[in-house]
């Protein structure tokens, strides 16, 4: 029987398969991998909109995320948000490079402007492929998965079909898929999250990289895994929305394995751990004291007392501030 060319799969010996300079390859180092495809999951109202945004920006500017995640390798980004109108997008976008000190012209983030994208059709998967294919991106942005198809998430079979289309974008274009997604209600946090997503298992076991988000009592909890590489450690983030024209997401500290207590980030080098330098060596300090020392706006500085005291780490004293032992 005459078998033509195209009828073979193509192969390669595995020592013609080029090498990379390190096994792990970030997108944004120890949250994302370079090409690849995941989740932010999370419960509604947990910022996962906000977290995409932040991701996106950075990739596409090569500014840090959340003020401590550097990104390696800029780029183009590509976003659809199907739950939020165009001048919501800008605004979000723009208060947060504004924070950054970016001018928001030049910034390679192209907002897919289409009401509607239904991926489950075969028309709108070429439309989203050429868009993808003429602007070479390195990160495409989906947010939420669960306005982007008509299919029912808990059908195993319909799901493959939907995520086999994005491994298949991934790995045509060589650029990361971030999808965002809702957990279901009560879902756990860390790695189990990934259990705790909605619909079919294959969504959680798809992910080369996935982002959790929880949140606690008084914080936001994030949290991470990765296909092939260490989960970065979780931590405390906050919407810093003081200045309604900067709103940002921001770590206030790193939660530590097997404590509930708040550790501030010595990367951060942020307003917190400068309150701490301040209150040193049983040092007791009014607010006011504190203000002048810092050179901070009043309002940014109770915000920052509050988080150090709910997380058990100051006190307040009719004399000032104290730090607890």
């Amino acid at each position: 029987m005459h078998v033509s060319a195209d009828q073979v799969l193509p192969v390669v010996r595995v020592g013609e398969i080029s090498s990379e300079a390190s096994a792990e390859r970030w997108l944004v180092k120890e949250l994302w991998g370079a090409r690849s495809v995941g989740v932010i999951g999370g419960a509604p109202k947990c910022a996962k909109t906000w977290l995409g945004l932040d991701i996106a920006l950075s990739v596409a500017t090569g500014t840090a995320c959340l003020g401590k995640y550097i990104v390696p390798e800029p780029g183009p980004v590509l976003v659809y948000l199907a739950e939020d109108a165009l001048p919501v997008v800008r605004e979000r976008i723009e208060g947060m490079a504004r924070y950054r000190g970016l001018d928001l012209g030049p910034v390679e983030i192209h907002v897919i402007t289409a009401p509607v994208l239904r991926l489950d059709r075969d028309r709108d998967r070429t439309r989203l492929w050429e868009t993808t294919r003429q602007l070479r991106p390195k990160l495409l942005l989906l947010d939420p998965l669960v306005r982007l198809h008509g299919i029912d998430e808990n059908h195993a079979g319909e799901v493959a079909g939907l995520l086999a289309y994005f491994r298949s974008l991934q790995r045509q274009f060589d650029l990361s898929v971030l999808l965002v997604h809702h957990t279901r209600k009560n879902a756990a946090g860390g790695v189990a999250a990934g259990q705790g997503l909605r619909g079919s298992s294959d969504i959680h076991a798809f992910g080369d990289s996935n982002l959790y988000l929880r949140r606690t009592r008084e914080h936001l909890v994030l949290s991470s895994e990765h296909r092939a590489a260490p989960a970065a450690a979780s931590v405390y983030l906050e919407l810093i929305a003081t200045d309604a024209q900067t709103t940002h997401l921001e770590v206030i500290g790193e939660l530590r394995e097997g404590s509930a207590k708040l550790t501030m980030d010595g990367n951060q080098r942020s307003l917190e751990q400068r309150v701490l330098d301040l209150l040193g060596q049983g040092a007791t300090v009014t607010r006011a004291k504190l203000r002048d020392s810092i050179g901070v706006k009043n309002e940014r500085l109770g915000e920052a007392l509050e988080a150090l005291e709910r997380a058990g780490l100051l006190c307040r004293t009719p004399a000032g501030w104290q730090r607890r032992n």
